[in-house]
């Protein structure tokens, strides 16, 4: 145990210094990135191409017509590319996707969830991978930041109502922000020895005799976006435990770190661009905070193996690699439901009960610390509205935030959006178990593990589903119609509900004038606020899944 712990410690130092090495020149380039003036040669040509003015303002209804017209173009090219796929170039052998699987996918991958309830080196081919997977890995990530940044605007913007361009925000992000770090994390991964090839299967003859089939594909590249976008889906069935996805130990907190630089830094950019970084250092210490709760907890858990199993076999190893083990496993799983990623270099669903309920409840926090890119970041600010309206009540004074008062609207909004997820987990639960139909099916086909985990299993699918994370308890099976159906339509509307929320909050703060602070405004760059917030994010989120988690991993943990 000591060893163990020495070695967190040292993994938890290396990630924090490259964190904190990046968020600053980071954070404070995407805040340029996003307040210029000034727009790229390439970018021109994009404007041009699809007929967009990039000085033309929209209001939040616009901006969210934009949201909605990416959505449904990429969702209808992704399922049209894997219909057809068996005549397309570099096919390897795939046939074409059938229809319920082929809508699941599309949604998942362009709502930044990658829920995959499918083997993609048997399912998937090349040319999908490329032009309809890889594509919306970049666009997703790219609404999401766009969107957190129509937030920022609305805080900083005075009666304007409007909150920028949503096809401009959208272009940079993907120019200027991810196409470069992907190339740049990409050379680091094939230097590290992931697989980078377009040579298909290749049959090797084994040393018992035999014969496998050993995949290859462009493995680094979509390793690449797939980490620096948040997105998270495996290019081969394993994820990241996949040797060829992460073959060694530092690859792997590479890895961890990729999911979570842009997120860290997004505060930063947040506290350039409102003209205060102070509000944007007390978002970032709520985050960093959570996560580093979240890990240690997680890490004991798992250290601890409470079970028979586990202390017969002298750790909590199943579903563990090997080559990680549990630190860095634990890191792995933490930094991915932390954020909407969703890889895993181990499998959620070996994991100890009450660990495994850990990740859970990562996602039922919504995503916060630091959460997806730009998800992250206007959840989190989404919180800190309620917190000062909370705060303002426990004063009674009128709630301001950043010059901005909070109304019954404002309230509104932010309450619907904190409601939004919790009633697409729950009910999705609930519809899998009531409906008789469904029931049989999912207990018959579904769950492999019958009784308190079975329910664990199906609580984990639509938690990560409306979240819009992507990992699974893997003893499900999920690629059934309920649950292709069921889990995609939680998908979309836990991604398109929430943003639509907050574009209509950040309109809505746009409208307004900014008023002065007086001795009766709550100080939002300070501790208390800090630990104020911290603690709504805990009550309001993750307590309110408390009576299906004591039916599910505490009954089984207990």
């Amino acid at each position: 145990m000591g060893a163990a712990l020495l070695l967190a410690l040292a993994q938890v130092a290396v990630l924090a210094v490259v964190l904190m090495a990046v968020h600053r020149p980071l954070g404070d380039h995407m805040a340029r990135t996003f307040t210029t003036e000034r727009d790229l040669a390439v970018e021109r040509g994009l404007y041009r191409l699809i007929g967009v003015d990039p000085r033309g303002e929209q209001t939040w209804r616009a901006y969210l017509r934009g949201v909605l017209a990416l959505t449904v173009v990429g969702i209808g090219l992704v399922y049209l590319l894997q219909r057809t796929q068996a005549i397309l170039p570099d096919a390897v052998g795939m046939p074409a996707v059938e229809p319920g699987l082929a809508f699941n996918t599309a949604v998942s991958f362009v709502t930044n969830t990658n829920w995959q309830s499918y083997s993609p080196e048997a399912t998937i081919g090349y040319t999908v991978q490329l032009l309809g997977l890889a594509v919306q890995n970049f666009v997703s990530a790219a609404v999401g930041i766009a969107v957190a940044i129509a937030l920022v605007r609305g805080f900083a913007r005075r009666r304007t109502g409007t909150l920028g361009n949503v096809w401009v925000d959208v272009t940079r992000a993907v120019v200027r922000i991810l196409l470069p770090l992907s190339v740049v994390a990409a050379l680091v991964l094939v230097a590290g020895g992931v697989v980078q090839n377009l040579t298909g299967f290749t049959d090797v003859a084994t040393l018992a005799g035999g014969t496998q089939q050993i995949p290859g594909g462009p493995v680094a590249s979509q390793e690449a976006i797939k980490l620096l976008g948040t997105n998270g889906g495996g290019f081969y069935n394993a994820n990241s435990a996949h040797p060829f996805e992460n073959p060694s130990a530092w690859i792997s907190l590479l890895q961890v770190a990729l999911m979570l630089v842009i997120p860290f830094s997004l505060p930063r950019t947040f506290g350039t661009v409102i003209g205060d970084r102070r509000q944007g250092r007390t978002i970032l210490a709520v985050m960093a905070g959570l996560f580093v709760i979240s890990l240690a907890a997680l890490t004991w858990l798992e250290l601890r193996g409470a079970g028979t199993a586990p202390q017969l076999a002298g750790a909590a190893m199943e579903g563990k690699e090997q080559r990680f083990g549990i630190v860095a496993s634990t890191l792995y799983a933490a930094a991915g439901t932390l954020t909407s990623t969703g890889a895993v270099n181990s499998m959620h669903d070996s994991y100890t009960s009450l660990g495994g309920m850990v990740p859970m409840v990562n996602m039922m926090l919504g995503e916060i610390a630091p959460g997806g890119v730009g998800s992250g970041l206007y959840g989190m600010l989404v919180l800190a509205i309620v917190a000062v309206f909370m705060g303002g009540l426990m004063v009674g004074r009128t709630p301001e935030y950043l010059g901005k008062r909070l109304g019954p609207r404002e309230i509104k909004l932010a309450s619907l959006y904190i409601l939004v997820t919790p009633v697409l987990v729950l009910a999705g639960t609930a519809l899998s178990f009531a409906i008789p139909g469904v029931r049989a099916d999912v207990e018959a086909t579904s769950i492999a593990n019958p009784g308190v985990h079975g329910l664990s299993e199906v609580l984990y699918a639509f938690t990560s589903a409306a979240n819009n994370n992507g990992s699974a308890f893997a003893g499900l099976t999920a690629d059934t119609p309920w649950f292709t159906t069921a889990l995609g339509v939680a998908m979309l509307l836990g991604r398109l509900l929430p943003i639509l929320l907050v574009l209509a909050l950040a309109g809505s703060l746009a409208s307004q004038d900014t008023v002065p602070a007086t001795s009766g405004t709550l100080p939002t760059s300070r501790p208390l606020f800090a630990g104020l917030l911290g603690g709504v994010a805990v009550v309001v989120t993750a307590l309110t899944y408390f009576p299906v988690l004591a039916l599910g991993p505490l009954a089984e943990g207990l």
